[in-house]
């Protein structure tokens, strides 16, 4: 797994997290690559070209380790070069308390990251 800053200018500060992952929605499990992650949403890689539409309730996991994995209610935002962004539409106070880590250790300054769980508060 590779970790890099993204320079992206978004409400969230993400992260390029390349790690394999499963998303699951109506169809069943599908495979998938992280290309970056954010406190409320991915960028998702697929083999093949998605032909699901946008919206729809999927859920994503993928293992940090062994013992600690995350995984989160999605919706499909946008697809675009084959790639698709997802919203995190609800995660678990485990699954959470992972990802803040992960997004803490990689982007390297705690206020960024106080400043996106603080925006947090600002979706309803």
């Amino acid at each position: 797994m590779a970790f890099e800053k993204s320079e992206d200018k978004r409400r969230f500060q993400r992260i390029f997290y390349h790690a394999g992952a499963v998303l699951t929605g109506p169809d069943g499990p599908l495979a998938c690559k992280i290309a970056d992650l954010s406190l409320r949403g991915c960028l998702l890689r697929f083999d093949q070209a998605w032909t699901a539409g946008l919206g729809g309730d999927y859920t994503l996991s993928f293992e940090l380790s062994d013992d600690a994995a995350i995984k989160m209610a999605v919706s499909a935002t946008h697809a675009e070069d084959g790639q698709v962004g997802f919203k995190c539409e609800h995660i678990d106070i485990e699954s959470i308390s992972y990802l803040r880590r992960l997004v803490e250790l990689n982007l390297g300054d705690s206020e960024l990251l106080e400043r996106d769980l603080a925006a947090l508060g600002d979706f309803s």
